[in-house]
C-alpha cells in the first residue's frame, strides 16, 4: 500500500512532518484539528511538500529523518535545492571541533540557524 511523507506550514510558521497511507483524509484531519497536537493548535496548515512511496513504512523512515533536520535543511528539500542538503548536514557539534582544533578566530565559525 502507498505511503505519503509530508510537511505542512503551520500558521505559526512553524513545519510538521508527517506520513500517511492517505494525503487527502489526512490533510483534512490536520484542518479540521483532529491531527497532531502541533497542528491543532497552529490552524490553518498548508501542505509544502510531499513525497510518494510503495510502501507505508518506507514514508513513516522518511518522516523519522526529516523531523531530525534543522529548519534549514527542511527548506532547502521544500524549495527544490537537494545540493545543499549534505552542506546542511554538518552538525553544529562537528563545526566546533574542527573549530577548535584549527588556528581559526571565533569569527570565523558560524552557527547554523
Amino acid at each position: 500500500m502507498k505511503g505519503y511523507t509530508y510537511i505542512l506550514l503551520c500558521s505559526d510558521g512553524s513545519y510538521y512532518t508527517g506520513s500517511t497511507k492517505n494525503l487527502d483524509l489526512r490533510l483534512e484531519q490536520h484542518q479540521n484539528g483532529a491531527g497532531a497536537n502541533h497542528t491543532k493548535k497552529r490552524l490553518p496548515v498548508k501542505l509544502i511538500y510531499y513525497e510518494e512511496y510503495n510502501r507505508i513504512d518506507e514514508a513513516f523512515y522518511r518522516e523519522k529523518q526529516i523531523q531530525g533536520w534543522s529548519r534549514k535543511k527542511k527548506e532547502a528539500l521544500i524549495n527544490g535545492t537537494p545540493e545543499l542538503l549534505s552542506k546542511l548536514a554538518i552538525a553544529y557539534r562537528d563545526l566546533r571541533k574542527d573549530a577548535s582544533s584549527a588556528s581559526a578566530s571565533d569569527d570565523d565559525v558560524r552557527c547554523p540557524e
